[in-house]
């Protein structure tokens, strides 16, 4: 089984808050309630689609009117984890702006929040489908990572082994309600948009799942642990 379903408390959170242990092509990780990505042994944290400035992309389209504070509560989830695991990496998979524009429309208090986050730590920016562009802001900015046998990247490739990937912002139906979600198998890791202001791609989807072999699994978020329960399937042909 490459998925241990063993729960740890997160050190210096409540006790209620606890991740999902999985084993991923030699390597332990943590999937953390938030929606984040822990790998402990290279003090490594990823998120993914944090679609940082999507209100004001919104407005500045003519577009519907959201409240602006998106931002704000994404980049305060994000402080959170980095304190909470003491990452001095961060891989962030894409779409991590709304769109190119978005980087130079927020707050300048936002800015320098963000910035302050980087400072001292190994940040990395992959492009994404919404901010595929060059972005004017500190970090190391790639298409993808590969370390330790893993790659990281934005979009999932199908035949690809060892895979962390985002895009999909994959979610899942349980108990009446809907819940953000890792969507995870042997081969590939895509992870929930971290952002506030996004919306998901339901498990059964055949888009996502016909990328997902029988055995995956759903790791669902955003509650106080995070939680595994079989993927929901389409009825298209599982892999």
């Amino acid at each position: 089984m490459p998925f241990a379903p063993q729960l740890r408390h997160i050190a210096g959170m409540s006790d209620a808050i606890v991740s999902y242990h999985l084993t991923f092509h030699g390597h332990r990780l943590e999937a953390l309630p938030s929606g984040a990505l822990y790998w402990p042994e290279r003090g490594l944290l990823v998120v993914s689609d944090l679609h940082l400035g999507k209100s004001e992309r919104m407005a500045r389209r003519g577009g519907s009117l959201l409240p602006p504070y998106e931002t704000r509560e994404t980049l305060t989830r994000l402080e959170t984890e980095l304190e909470a695991t003491g990452a001095a990496r961060v891989i962030c998979l894409g779409d991590s702006f709304d769109d190119s524009a978005a980087l130079t429309g927020l707050d300048t208090p936002d800015r320098l929040w963000l910035l302050r986050m980087m400072a001292g730590r190994d940040w990395n920016w992959i492009a994404g489908n919404h901010d595929a562009g060059p972005l004017d802001i500190a970090g190391s900015h790639r298409s993808e990572i590969h370390e330790g046998g893993i790659v990281f990247r934005h979009i999932a490739e199908v035949g690809a082994q060892g895979e962390v990937s985002g895009h999909y912002h994959p979610k899942a139906r349980l108990a009446g309600r809907s819940w953000r979600c890792f969507a995870c198998d042997a081969t590939r890791i895509i992870l929930p948009a971290f952002g506030t202001y996004t919306g998901g791609l339901w498990c059964e989807d055949p888009a996502l799942s016909s990328l997902m072999t029988k055995g995956a699994v759903a790791i669902l978020c955003g509650g106080a642990s995070a939680r595994a329960i079989p993927m929901p399937r389409s009825s298209t042909k599982a892999r």
